[in-house]
C-alpha cells in the first residue's frame, strides 16, 4: 500500500475505548491486519496506534438479508465502499504536537499553521530526533481526520534506530508487513526486571539469546544465566524438519562469556572445552533454600521447624552433621533440645537425595560463587549449565544458593556507592535470566525467595531478573506488576493472557492483539524499553545476525587456540 495514501477516516471513538474507521472503498479490509501500527493525522496532533480489530460494516440491514450472489460481482462492485464497507478499531498509543515558529503557539490566534495534509508532514520531517516529545495520549483526534500506514520515519521516531549515538538501542525484529528495524532501548531494558512470555515452541529461548547478544554487544549490563537445557552458552539444537544447530554466546563472544558446569562430564561431551567446573557444599545451604524445594523433597513446615534447631546447634554445618547421625544420635537431641524426633528423623531421610546431585559435596577446596563475582566484577557474562542435572530440585536449589549470595554482595556494593558516590564503586548493572520463573516466583513461596526481593527492589541495588516462562499465571500479580517489559508470544490459556496484562492500562484492546499472533517468530511487545506496544516479527538468529553483532568464532579457531583463549582468560581473573 502506498503510505501516503489515506487508509480511512475516523468516524466516531473515545479516549477510554479507541477510535473507530471507516476505510476508503478502494482500501481491501484484508489487508488490515490485526496489531498494525497506524497513524492518525489529527489537526493539531499526529497519534500513533496499535490496530485491535477489524470489523464489516453495511449501510442498510436488507444488504444483509438479501446479499448478492457469489457470481453476481457487478452487485458487489456497486454496493462495495458506500452499501458495504470494512471498519477498523484503533488504539492510540502515542501523540506528537510540534511546536511552531515564533508567532505560532499551536493554541490558536495569529500565526498558527494548521497541522493537516502537505503541511503537517514537512512540519513532522523538520523535527530533528533531539526536538521529537513523544507524549501520552490525552485526548483524541476529530471526526474524518485522515488514517495512514506508518512509515519508516515513523518507525523510527517512536522507535529510534540501531545506530542512534545517544541511546543503546537494540533492534528485537521488524513490523509484520515492513522492513524497518523496531528498537528497545536497552538502558532501560535492563533497570527493570523483564519477561519473555510463551507457549511451548513459540521461540522463547532464541528471543533470549538475541536479548542477551543485543546486551552484551551493547555493553548495557553483565549477564548471569542459568541455562537448565544447556541452550546458551555454546551450541543448541534448533527447532525443525531438518537437524541443525545454532551458535551460543561464548561462540558469538568468545572471551567475553564465561561458562561454568554443575555437570562437567556431560559438558565435555558437548565438545565445550573452555567450561569451568562448580560445585556447591552443604554448608552453604540454607533453611531458606530448603523452602524453597520443599515441594520437591517432600519437607513438611514441622521438619523445616525442626531444621531451625539444628541450624542453632550445629551451625553452617548442621545438614553434614544430621546426615551423619545415628537413631540414637537423633534420640539424644530431640530429649536434649527439645526437638521431634519423627520431623529430624524425616527430614534426615529426604536430605539424603542430595547425595544424587553431581555438584554437592560436603567441602568445597575453593568458593565457586566468588569466583562467579569476580567474573561478573570484570565484565564476564556467566553461564550455569546444568547438564544432566536439570531437574527442578537441582535446578531450584543451586539457582536460589548463588543469587542469594551474589545479590547480597550487590547489596553491599550499592550501599557502599550510595555512601561514597564514586563513579569507580557503582557496581555493573547485572541481568539474571532463570527459566520455569514460576517455580520461583508463586505466590506461597514468593516472599521466601530471593527472587521475589530482587523483583521487588526494581534497580535498587543493580540487580535485575529476565524471568522466561510458558505459564505467566503462576507467577504472583504483585511481581507480574513490577515486571518492566514483557515480550509475550503467543499464549492460549485465559489466564496466562489475564496475567500478562497485570498492571497495564488499556488491557482489554492488547488482548485481542495477543490471541492472534501466529505461533512461531512474532511476539507483542510492551513496557518500560518500549515507547508503544507492538507487534514484531522477530529477528531471526542465523548467519545473517552472527555475522552483525558477534565476535570471531570460536569454531573458526583451532582447539588449541580455542583451549589458549579460554586460559588466557581465566588468568585474567586470577584463575
Amino acid at each position: 500500500m502506498n503510505s501516503e495514501k489515506p487508509l480511512g477516516s475516523v468516524i466516531q471513538g473515545s479516549l477510554s475505548q479507541g477510535l473507530e474507521v471507516r476505510l476508503h472503498p478502494d482500501i481491501s479490509v484484508e489487508e488490515m491486519r490485526v496489531g498494525k501500527f497506524l497513524v492518525v493525522q489529527g489537526t493539531r496532533s499526529r497519534f500513533f496506534c496499535l490496530l485491535t480489530d477489524v470489523s464489516l460494516g453495511t449501510a442498510n440491514p436488507r444488504i444483509m438479508a438479501n446479499p448478492p450472489s457469489a457470481e453476481d460481482s457487478f452487485l458487489q462492485e456497486i454496493l462495495a465502499g458506500s452499501g458495504t464497507y470494512g471498519t477498523v478499531e484503533l488504539s492510540p498509543m502515542l501523540m506528537f504536537t510540534p511546536s511552531f515558529g515564533e508567532g505560532g503557539s499551536g493554541r490558536g490566534g495569529e500565526g498558527e499553521e494548521s497541522f493537516s495534509g502537505k503541511s503537517s508532514l514537512a512540519s513532522f520531517e523538520a523535527q530533528t530526533s533531539s526536538e521529537l516529545e513523544l507524549l501520552p495520549v490525552k485526548t483524541i483526534p476529530s471526526h474524518f481526520s485522515q488514517v495512514f500506514e506508518a512509515t519508516e520515519r515513523d518507525f523510527r521516531t517512536v522507535f529510534g534506530w540501531e545506530d542512534d549515538p545517544h541511546r543503546r538501542n537494540f533492534s528485537i525484529g521488524q513490523p509484520l508487513d515492513m522492513d524497518v528495524p523496531v528498537c528497545i532501548d536497552l538502558d532501560r531494558f535492563v533497570e527493570r526486571s523483564n519477561g519473555i512470555f510463551g507457549k511451548s515452541g513459540t521461540g522463547k529461548s532464541f528471543l533470549t539469546r538475541l536479548l542477551i547478544s543485543g546486551i552484551i554487544r551493547k555493553q548495557a549490563g553483565v549477564n548471569l544465566m542459568f541455562d537448565m537445557h544447556s541452550e546458551y552458552g555454546w551450541e543448541a539444537v534448533s527447532e525443525g524438519k531438518h537437524f541443525s544447530t545454532v551458535k551460543g554466546l561464548a561462540q558469538l563472544f568468545p572471551g567475553q562469556v564465561e561458562i561454568y558446569t554443575l555437570d562437567s562430564e556431560s559438558t565435555k561431551r558437548r565438545g565445550v572445552l573452555h567450561a569451568q567446573e562448580l560445585y556447591l557444599s552443604y554448608d552453604q545451604i540454607e533453611i531458606e533454600d530448603l523452602r524453597l524445594v520443599g515441594h520437591e523433597l517432600g519437607l513438611s513446615d514441622a521438619s523445616l521447624d525442626n531444621a531451625n534447631i539444628l541450624y542453632s546447634e550445629f551451625g553452617r554445618s548442621w545438614i553434614v552433621q544430621l546426615l551423619n547421625m545415628s537413631n540414637e544420635d537423633i534420640t539424644m537431641f530431640c530429649e536434649e533440645k527439645q526437638g521431634h524426633k519423627g520431623s529430624i528423623m524425616a527430614l534426615q531421610r529426604k536430605l539424603m537425595r542430595l547425595d544424587s546431585l553431581k555438584y554437592m559435596r560436603s567441602a568445597c577446596p575453593h568458593n565457586y560463587i566468588d569466583r562467579i563475582l569476580q567474573s561478573l566484577d570484570a565484565g564476564k557474562h556467566v553461564v550455569v549449565e546444568f547438564g544432566s542435572q536439570s531437574n527442578m530440585l537441582s535446578y531450584m536449589l543451586a539457582t536460589n544458593m548463588i543469587t542469594r549470595r551474589i545479590h547480597s554482595t550487590y547489596v553491599k556494593k550499592a550501599e557502599q556507592f550510595l555512601q561514597t558516590k564514586n563513579p569507580l564503586d557503582r557496581p555493573r548493572q547485572l541481568v539474571i535470566t532463570i527459566e520455569e520463573a514460576h517455580r520461583f516466583l508463586d505466590s506461597s513461596i514468593v516472599h521466601q525467595t530471593i527472587f521475589g526481593t530482587i523483583a521487588r527492589e526494581m534497580r535498587k541495588y543493580f540487580v535485575t531478573l529476565l524471568v522466561v516462562d510458558q505459564r505467566p499465571s503462576g507467577i504472583d500479580n504483585e511481581v507480574m506488576s513490577q515486571v518492566g517489559t514483557r515480550i509475550t508470544c503467543l499464549l492460549n490459556d485465559e489466564k496466562d493472557i489475564d496475567a500478562i496484562f497485570t498492571g497495564v492500562s488499556g488491557a482489554g484492546s492488547l488482548r485481542s492483539v495477543l490471541a492472534k499472533l501466529d505461533s512461531k517468530q512474532q511476539a507483542l511487545v510492551l513496557g518500560h524499553a518500549v515507547p508503544m506496544p507492538v507487534v514484531v516479527r522477530t529477528r531471526p538468529y542465523d548467519q545473517k545476525f552472527y555475522s552483525e553483532i558477534g565476535d570471531t568464532d570460536w569454531e573458526s579457531m583451532p582447539d588449541e587456540q580455542v583451549f589458549a583463549a579460554a586460559e588466557a582468560a581465566k588468568a585474567d581473573l586470577g584463575f
